[in-house]
């Protein structure tokens, strides 16, 4: 392989000869020639190289370019997860688990769009356009003016999208797209990774908006190199359990919007529909006060969003007793009770523990640690709490209550749906809705003691 050729160029005019000298020879400056350094340095076809490239175009921070403009696509809980509104050129990539209903939001917000007078694409590799169409037309959907295409050769697919210059593209799904310039199965991590990058690179370079659908595993994560997730612009997560009717979109990743949004959504016979108030619907089947039962005043992204925390306390008959959890984080419960044990006084030795988020709602923030606590207490002590009061705070491991963000948002929303009272940490901005009885407390153990005469 033949050695690269050492160039030499003039700092004052920009010419370039192949070996060095004190004098340039076209402009007549002295000690401006110098060697050129090669862009990067290393083994032979592995590295740049010496060789240059185009110039890209370079903008100032302060330039008063205008941000790019959001599309509304008249579904206001898609456009709240999106942070707006669907922005040009930009990725989205949408997971799920099978069956939970992503195809059939993706149509109805791709027909949204295109009613909205976006040029729409749904492409699609794992349905023929017919069956889509049947889809369409059990939803209703089916004069909206979306293009239908069913392939899976990216290079078909770039082609057609090249020459017609959607506004839109849904692919459904990541996983089943091929590129010929890969040498792999469809849906390995390499066809996954080439796929996603080009069309990335196709929505960026055309201004247009792609939306990728991708599997998931058992553990719930998106399949495929995690490196997708980092080369588009938006995350977003299908959730919901088979045994509801209820749909939660949640943003995990966001660079147009806030994260942790989410939208909630209801599965009817027509398709999905919107839920303006996810509150109401969450507690809509709570009946008559029961022992176990809280209700957790929390914040899911900018919304607050009321949730029962169910819980239940049996007797084990087994040696190690059981501790379960659905839709709160096990490490976290078995803080609690440990807190509990120490600082209250309260054994949970001998116990099975339950505990249980009602609707399928999947709570992460650490404000709903007092409504555990209280569940946990509600159901050992067989003592159900009012009715009409909601909880929220901080549990330390010191058994100290800290205060949350976002309180007087918490309490309003309380107020709307009818709640009297509520129970906070001490501390934290006051306020809040001024209908609403407010006690505060400030810890663990005078919040044991107050509420059950216990500890």
């Amino acid at each position: 392989m033949a050695k690269p050729v050492t160039t030499f160029s003039c700092s004052a005019c920009g010419a370039t000869s192949t070996k060095w000298s004190g004098r340039c020879d076209a402009c007549g400056a002295w000690n401006t020639v110098s060697e050129d350094v090669p862009l990067s340095t290393g083994p032979s076809g592995k590295t740049l190289g010496a060789a240059r490239g185009s110039r890209i175009a370079l903008t100032d921070l302060s330039s008063k370019e205008a941000p790019p403009p959001r599309t509304a696509s008249g579904m206001p809980e898609l456009d709240r997860v999106l942070g707006g509104g669907l922005v040009p050129a930009s990725a989205v990539l949408v997971g799920g688990d099978p069956g939970i209903g992503k195809s059939t939001l993706l149509l109805q917000a791709a027909a949204a769009f295109a009613n909205g007078g976006l040029k729409t694409f749904y492409i699609s590799g794992e349905e023929a356009s017919a069956q889509i169409r049947m889809r369409a037309d059990r939803l209703g959907l089916a004069q909206s003016p979306v293009r239908l295409g069913a392939d899976t050769a990216l290079r078909n697919i770039l082609t057609t999208l090249d020459e017609e210059r959607p506004d839109l593209v849904v692919i459904d799904s990541i996983q089943t797209m091929w590129s010929d310039t890969v040498d792999s199965a469809p849906g390995s991590v390499s066809q996954v990774r080439a796929a996603a990058h080009e069309l990335t690179t196709f929505a960026k370079r055309r201004g247009a908006a792609v939306i990728l659908v991708g599997h998931v595993t058992k553990d719930g994560q998106i399949a495929g190199p995690r490196v997708v997730e980092h080369m588009v612009d938006t995350v977003l997560y299908f959730e919901g359990e088979r045994g509801h009717q209820f749909r939660i979109l949640r943003a995990v990743k966001n660079r147009f919007g806030p994260a942790d949004e989410i939208g909630v959504f209801e599965m009817t016979g027509s398709g999905l529909s919107q839920v303006s108030n996810p509150s109401a619907l969450f507690l809509s089947e709570r009946g008559k006060p029961s022992p176990g039962s809280v209700v957790f005043a929390g914040i899911e992204g900018t919304r607050p969003v009321l949730v029962e925390i169910q819980a239940l306390v049996a007797p084990s008959p087994h040696s190690q007793p059981r501790r379960s959890t659905v839709g709160w984080d096990g490490g976290r419960l078995a803080m609690i009770l440990a807190v509990l044990e120490s600082r209250c006084g309260i054994p949970f030795a001998g116990l099975d523990v339950y505990l249980n988020v009602a609707g399928g709602m999947k709570i992460s923030e650490p404000a709903a640690d007092l409504a555990v606590a209280a569940a946990l207490l509600s159901a050992r002590e067989d003592s159900a709490l009012p009715a009409d009061t909601v909880v929220f705070g901080e549990i330390s491991l010191s058994g100290a209550l800290r205060p949350v963000g976002q309180t007087e948002n918490r309490l309003k929303e309380a107020e709307k749906l009818g709640f009297s009272s509520a129970i906070a940490p001490e501390g934290g901005k006051p306020g809040g809705a001024k209908g609403l009885k407010l006690t505060r407390m400030g810890d663990l153990t005078s919040f044991v003691g107050e509420i059950f005469g216990a500890g």
